[in-house]
């Protein structure tokens, strides 16, 4: 017997495609306008291929821009690779699609943020990082993605 309709895992699915289907078009025409991105990956996670100096600097996760400068920016069914500079040291990345906890773009105030099932499960009370903006009080569809508010990104 069918245990139900798994929308949370279907939007997640979506939201990844939907990502890609961003990433494959900027990789064939660039960012078109002011457009521009940041995105939070999980560094722990197994599939994401970074130099070791970044993975000991952001051991935990990482957000990248993509705006001025990027290369090789190349798109599977899993995730994306990419070159970004790193104070003038280019560097490649491999970014699998699970590994993502947002995706921003500030130009038109679009944003999605992935939770991961079982980590919303252990934890009782986020921590937040010194320094890091708060976390908006909505928790949103369990598990899937959700539109964020980009005031934590306004200056």
């Amino acid at each position: 017997m069918a245990r139900g309709i798994d929308y949370g895992g279907m939007m997640h699915r979506a939201m990844q495609r939907l990502i890609a289907d961003v990433l494959e078009t900027v990789a064939r025409e660039g960012l078109p306008g002011e457009h521009h991105f940041f995105i939070t990956f999980d560094t722990r996670d197994s599939e994401v291929e970074m130099a070791d100096w970044l993975r000991d600097r952001y051991p935990e996760e990482m957000t990248i821009v993509i705006q001025h400068w990027f290369d090789d920016l190349a798109i599977t069914d899993e995730g994306f690779r990419i070159t970004l500079n790193f104070g003038n040291s280019p560097e490649p990345l491999y970014i699998p699609f699970d590994a993502l906890r947002t995706f921003v773009d500030p130009s038109v105030e679009f944003g999605l943020r992935f939770e991961n099932h079982d980590e919303r499960e252990d934890e009782e009370e986020p921590e937040e990082e010194e320094g890091a903006p708060p976390e908006p009080d909505d928790d949103g569809p369990a598990g899937g993605a959700e539109v964020v508010s980009l005031d934590k990104w306004r200056k």
